[in-house]
């Protein structure tokens, strides 16, 4: 006993319990509950003593230590109840972590062979079943406290040799290894392996434990070899989780499981050992010639201990063979849910690489295998520690890394051979596993950014070779070709007009458009798809400059043709020159940490712009020719059969003769030049990314092909080229794409220029004009002159092409579009007074207001004037003379001239000019390009002032009349915006022109619709007008017919009789069964005919109501519901 009062209390409060212990140490069914009570108790003191950080002294724990012993000698130890044993085993567990640096020897053989006698049954043989399974975890726990490892900072004794430790637990190895304790520690081993796979996991965990500690401290070298099948197929199941019920076991029971592999592996097969008894020869010089012949002649002439293997060659070899069939059978572990268990497995196969180098050859590959695939781990920690491992065995100083490289460099060859066989197959998980190998490889190249470990440089000299000149790239290139296929990629929902894509004012647009993905055929999950991808970009970028060999190659099949393997070809070449040039294009670029890129690799990228850019109407050609023959055929393709995976039923045809059902190949083959196009985009793409701000000289080549993609008619395409040209504007350090196209206006303008002669005529060039405009925006005007005269030189060469008109024509659209968006481009005009509505007024008001007038009449009349203003009031000379002798005739006038206008801009003259020169295609024969010029003439109406705009609008006003007539009803509808843009700028010199030119044809308009809809099935039943759609050609002619009269009413003097005929006309379009559009737009109708009269409103649609009765009963339409959208319009 220890002095002190905490030593004395605690040897109190022990002594309190194990009295009565000592007293009822013989076990009967009355004494049974007291004892289990007092274990308890005695437990629970022990372990609130261990946890105050109070050591037990020799003396106390041989007290304590008495009556256990009594109970065990008194009472037969299959009659020890399982609980009573249960308790009994945890107190005995921890006083023997306190006394195992005093326990004698002869104590810790008796303690561990009574544990091993429970663990195994011995002690109930012929008694019944087995102990229940907390009373195995008390007894694993028991074997743990003898032989767990101790660290010198455990010693109780801080004054003792710092080597105390390991010299006590040498002595109990010592003893444990003896030929009479043998049998026992083989039996226990048994033991453990059966509780192993227990259910039970506490018991599984802590038996686990004991293990491990047990084969890698205390089992002669000698024996290991013996035990080591029995030990690796338990452990195999364990961690395979043969006998768990959900599948896996959990993470912590595989890593346990694997470490108990790990030290049987290497004890009994590990280099060192088997080295040393002469069972492999490891010759690094000469030396060891002479060292191995000693060794094997001492390992020869030593006769064998007892319950020993002796390790020979032979040995060596089946047991080699036998443990790679185990570790291949770990193989589903990669798969595990858990990171605990992957780090097990990484530090397994780590551990086992490094210390088998030369004992198991053969299994190496398998092991590097495992290191691989777990870097490849979503999981941070478990892709961290794989890594890691894997950099400290390329990188040590050991002789075997070398071999470990070669191994690499043949997984790299087979993996990239087997890709085209397992695409081919559909197994996307194989396909997967095999990518992530791949790049789990390609990034041991790099240092790691969050590893102060480096990179290994034999690596990117490895894929170097691979990807060069002597990789053989003919070969797997074309099996990987052959496979590569691409379908048409899915749906993505964008706006209508790729044109109406990325606008310098629309805030919904993004600048980082992403470039659409491809979709293999071969291949249905998204992440095989992703780790194709990231598999060629790390292979790009470990091999370098070197890998540029195979990027051209990929690229001269890809250019060659337009087929699938061509696109293929695109595809890798894309993704390589991606890992080379640093350039993701699925990330947003990002200048923060820019590549060190070489003039060799800024050539290639050269060189590889201006050709796409030469190569990109060669397209257009190619695919003139193949629509014309009907089919298109790749140069380059393979058209033998090829074994086809084919997926649902099986067409089975009775009649011979019956028509074969055509392919689905032509629909394959028809998508390949659109994703040929896509890809094409993305390499420009990726040149800008390596070139950077080099790249601006290369937009003469380059621009026209981004902006020619931008208007084509496949999305893919289109957004392809959207996201290209964002791209290069982030590559070349401009704000915004308007930026760029704008600095580099005249390259563009200069290549639709080229585009639009006779000896090279592209009618999409019109159309990239177009799109080129509405891109740059607002900042275009300062470059519109030269678009306009352009645009009316190609209209005087080709007027006679109706798509090169149409195109030119909306070129012209869209600069007055983008001035009339400006608003300083507007002059100001003065409102029209009837735009300003009066405040209501009474009717008593006015009645008086009547009254007094009347009574007041005769009274004074005021002089009505004879003559307008614009006759003078005074003599000619006399206004003359006063002009002369006003002194202040000299000073500037207070105010300007009303009837002066200013100076029209550059735009407004611009858009003058626009106007008069196109007026002559208000005749044209195609009715697209008549509408196109009445839009265009309706965007110029804001932009020019009344002396401009009017002469123009007489000039035309015939030929807009007839447009009234057209046969064409968007012809006639694009005349209505027109006149309704006139009616709203120019109201006053509209009044006659509108009331007497235009509303009688609208009138006879809405009369020939009635007839129309009366026998249309589209056309609503009943009383409602109108069709059920709003894309019918009458729903669009009368919306644009009320649209007019609506600027109308608010832009130009009203007529009552007029007013009243619209007023009656157009009361159907109130009904509540009418389109919900058009009743929008004549309620609008009506309040602006409200503004000028509004009794003539109220008195029409009161009398259709019923409300009102006398001489307007006849208004009265019962049929019509408009009750609501009245109220509406005549609430105060």
């Amino acid at each position: 006993m220890e002095d002190g009062n905490p030593s004395r209390s605690t040897f109190q409060r022990l002594k309190a319990i194990c009295v009565p212990l000592l007293g009822n140490a013989l076990l009967t069914s009355s004494s049974i509950p007291s004892v289990l009570q007092l274990l308890t108790q005695l437990r629970d003191t022990l372990r609130q003593v261990q946890s105050f950080g109070e050591v037990l002294s020799p003396q106390t724990v041989s007290y304590v230590f008495f009556p256990l012993s009594t109970i065990l000698r008194r009472n037969e130890l299959a009659n020890i109840p399982d609980q009573v044993l249960e308790r009994l085993l945890e107190v005995l567990a921890i006083l023997c972590d306190a006394w195992w640096w005093d326990m004698d020897v002869a104590v810790w053989e008796q303690v561990f062979m009574l544990c091993s006698a429970i663990l195994g049954g011995i002690d109930r043989k012929g008694k019944g079943k087995d102990r229940d399974e907390e009373t195995k975890v008390a007894v694993a726990g028991c074997l743990w406290a003898l032989l767990r490892p101790r660290t010198p900072l455990e010693d109780p004794l801080d004054f003792s040799d710092g080597d105390r430790a390991r010299k006590i637990t040498a002595t109990f190895q010592g003893h444990a290894q003896t030929t009479k304790f043998m049998p026992v520690l083989g039996q226990t081993l048994t033991s453990l392996l059966l509780t192993a796979e227990s259910s039970h996991m506490p018991l599984q965990r802590i038996s686990l434990k004991v293990l491990s500690t047990m084969i890698s401290d205390y089992l002669p070298d000698g024996f290991v070899p013996s035990v080591l099948p029995g030990t690796v197929s338990s452990m195999s199941k364990v961690a395979l989780g043969a006998n768990a019920s959900k599948g896996w076991a959990n993470g912590d029971i595989v890593a346990a499981a694997l470490l108990v592999m790990r030290n049987a592996i290497l004890r009994a097969v590990g280099d060192e050992v088997c080295i040393r008894e002469g069972a492999v020869h490891d010759l690094s010089n000469l030396e060891d010639l002479l060292a191995d012949s000693r060794t094997a002649a001492d390992a020869n002439g030593r006769p064998p201990l007892p319950y020993t293997t002796q390790r020979t060659a032979t040995w060596l070899r089946a047991t080699a063979s036998q443990l790679h069939i185990a570790l291949n059978a770990l193989s589903p572990l990669l798969n595990h849910p858990t990171p605990a268990a992957l780090i097990g497995l990484a530090t397994f196969s780590a551990d086992i690489l490094s210390a088998t180098k030369v004992t198991l050859p053969q299994s190496q590959t398998l092991l590097v295998t495992f290191l691989l695939s777990v870097q490849a781990s979503p999981f941070d920690r478990v892709s961290e520690h794989a890594d890691s491992a894997l950099r400290q065995i390329l990188t040590g100083q050991s002789s075997a890394r070398h071999r470990i490289l070669q191994v690499l460099f043949h997984i790299a060859r087979d993996n990239l051979a087997a890709l085209p066989r397992l695409l081919l197959s559909h197994a996307d998980s194989k396909v997967e596993h095999v990518a992530g190998i791949l790049e789990s490889i390609c990034r041991l190249a790099a240092p790691r950014a969050d590893s102060l470990l480096s990179g290994v440089p034999a690596i990117c000299a490895g894929v170097g070779r691979l990807l060069g000149p002597h990789g053989g790239v003919e070969k797997w290139g074309w099996s990987l070709l052959s496979t590569l296929d691409f379908v048409s990629p899915p749906v993505v929902v964008t706006p209508a007009s790729a044109a109406q894509l990325l606008l310098e004012n629309d805030p919904s647009a993004s600048n980082n458009v992403p470039f659409p993905e491809l979709t293999f055929r071969h291949v249905e999950s998204h992440t095989a798809r992703q780790a194709l991808e990231r598999t060629f970009r790390a292979l790009g970028a470990a091999a370098g400059e070197e890998s540029l060999f195979s990027v051209e190659w990929f690229l001269d099949v890809g250019l060659s043709g337009r087929g699938k393997r061509a696109v293929a070809a695109l595809w890798c070449a894309c993704r390589l020159l991606e890992g080379v040039g640093n350039v993701p294009l699925d990330q947003v670029f990002s200048s923060s940490a820019p590549s060190q890129r070489t003039k060799r690799l800024e050539k290639f990228a050269r060189d590889l712009a201006r050709r796409v850019g030469e190569t990109w109407d060669d397209m257009d050609m190619e695919e003139m020719l193949s629509a014309d023959r009907g089919q298109h055929v790749d140069a380059g393709e393979d058209n033998g059969d090829l074994v086809e995976h084919v997926q649902g039923f099986l067409t089975v045809r009775g009649i011979s003769e019956a028509e074969p059902v055509a392919s689905s190949t032509p629909a394959h083959t028809a998508v390949q030049p659109m994703l040929h196009r896509g890809l094409c985009l993305q390499l420009l793409a990726i040149s800008a990314g390596i070139l950077e701000s080099r790249f601006l000289p290369l937009l003469l080549h380059t621009l026209y092909p981004v902006l020619h993609g931008i208007v084509s008619e496949s999305l893919f395409v289109s957004t392809s080229a959207l996201a290209a040209l964002n791209s290069i504007t982030d590559s070349t350090s401009f704000a915004t794409p308007a930026n760029l196209l704008l600095s580099n206006f005249d390259y563009a303008l200069d290549a639709v220029s080229r585009r639009l002669t006779r000896r090279w005529l592209d009618v999409d060039a019109t159309k990239v004009l177009a799109v080129l405009v509405r891109l740059v925006g607002r900042d275009v005007v300062q470059k519109a002159g030269d678009v306009v005269e352009e645009c009316f030189d190609r209209l005087d060469e080709y007027h006679g092409y109706e798509v090169i008109v149409d195109g030119l024509l909306e070129v012209l659209r869209e600069v007055v579009k983008v001035i009339e968006d400006d608003a300083d481009n507007r002059p100001s005009k003065t409102p029209h007074a009837s735009s300003e509505r009066a405040p209501p007024v009474a009717d008593a008001q006015r009645l008086d207001a009547f009254a007094e007038w009347f009574a007041h009449r005769p009274e004074d009349p005021a002089p009505e004037p004879i003559r307008d203003a614009s006759y003078p009031h005074e003599a000619w000379g006399k206004a003359k003379d006063d002009a002369e002798n006003d002194p202040a005739k000299d000073a500037p006038s207070s105010s300007e001239d009303p009837s002066s206008e200013s100076t029209p801009t550059p735009s407004q003259a611009l858009t003058q000019q626009i106007v008069s020169r196109s007026l002559y295609f208000l005749t044209h024969g195609a009715p697209q390009i008549r509408a196109r010029i009445l839009l265009l003439l309706a965007n110029a109406v804001p932009v020019l002032s009344e002396s401009a705009l009017l002469p123009s609008v007489h000039q035309a006003w015939p030929f807009i009349l007839n447009r009234l007539n057209d046969a064409e009803t968007f012809v006639v509808s694009a005349a209505a915006d027109l006149i309704a843009a006139f009616a709203t700028h120019v109201g006053d010199f509209m009044y006659r022109r509108i009331w007497d030119d235009v509303w009688p044809r609208f009138r006879g308009l809405l009369l020939s619709l009635e007839r129309a809809d009366a026998s249309s099935a589209l056309a609503r039943r009943g009383p409602a007008i109108g069709s059920e759609s709003a894309y019918t050609h009458s729903h669009r002619l009368y919306r644009s017919i009320i649209r007019t009269l609506v600027a109308a009413a608010k832009g130009v003097q009203a007529q009552d009789a007029t007013n009243w005929e619209v007023i009656v006309l157009f009361r159907r379009f109130l009904h509540r069964e009418v389109h919900e559009e058009l009743q929008a737009c004549a309620r609008e109708l009506y309040i602006a005919l409200c503004r000028n009269n509004e009794d003539a409103v109220w008195l029409g649609l009161s009398a259709t109501l019923g409300w009102i009765e006398g001489s307007v009963v006849f208004l009265r339409e019962p049929k019509w519901d408009i009750e609501d959208n009245v109220r509406l319009i005549l609430q105060p």
